[in-house]
C-alpha cells in the first residue's frame, strides 16, 4: 500500500488570508493558495482544483496506457488535458465538473476503439473512481 502526503497551512480569514501546500516527497516545492487565485486563476498561481486536474490527468493517462497494453497493442503517445470546474453557487462553492481531452497516437487502434478505451479509463482510473457520484466526469477522444 502507498500512502501520498501533503501539508496545508492557512492563515487568515477565507477572502483575504493565504496559504500553502506542499508534497512530502519533495518533487516539488510549497505552492501558494490564494482566494483570488482559487476563483480568478491568476498567472503564477495555484488551487486545489488544478492539483485535482493534475492528479486526474496522470492516472487517466497511466490508466488508458495499461487498458490499451491489455488491448495487445502500446501507445507511441497519450496527452491528457484535465479541466476541473470550480464554481460558487446559491449552496456554496462546488467542484462540478471534470472533463479531460484525451489525444493519442496508438498503432493498430482506430478511433471507435479508441473512444471505447478511453470510456474504461475514465470508468476505471482511480482518481475518476474517487470523484465518481460526486461530480460529472466526461471524456473527449482524438486518435492522432
Amino acid at each position: 500500500m502507498a500512502v501520498s502526503r501533503a501539508t496545508a497551512q492557512w492563515s487568515g480569514t477565507l477572502f483575504e488570508g493565504k496559504g500553502s501546500v506542499t508534497p512530502e516527497s519533495g518533487v516539488f516545492g510549497e505552492l501558494p493558495l490564494t482566494w483570488e487565485g482559487r476563483t480568478d486563476r491568476p498567472e503564477g498561481s495555484t488551487a486545489p482544483e488544478e492539483l485535482i486536474a493534475s492528479a486526474h490527468a496522470g492516472c487517466f493517462s497511466m490508466a488508458l496506457s495499461n487498458i490499451i497494453a491489455k488491448e495487445g497493442s502500446e501507445a507511441e503517445s497519450l496527452v491528457v488535458k484535465a479541466n476541473v470546474t470550480f464554481e460558487v453557487g446559491d449552496a456554496g462553492p462546488r467542484i462540478s465538473a471534470v472533463h479531460l481531452d484525451v489525444t493519442g497516437t496508438v498503432p493498430g487502434i482506430d478511433q471507435a476503439k479508441f473512444e471505447e478505451l478511453v470510456g474504461m479509463a475514465r470508468d476505471g482510473c482511480p482518481v475518476s473512481k474517487a470523484l465518481a457520484g460526486n461530480l460529472d466526469i466526461t471524456a473527449g477522444a482524438t486518435l492522432s
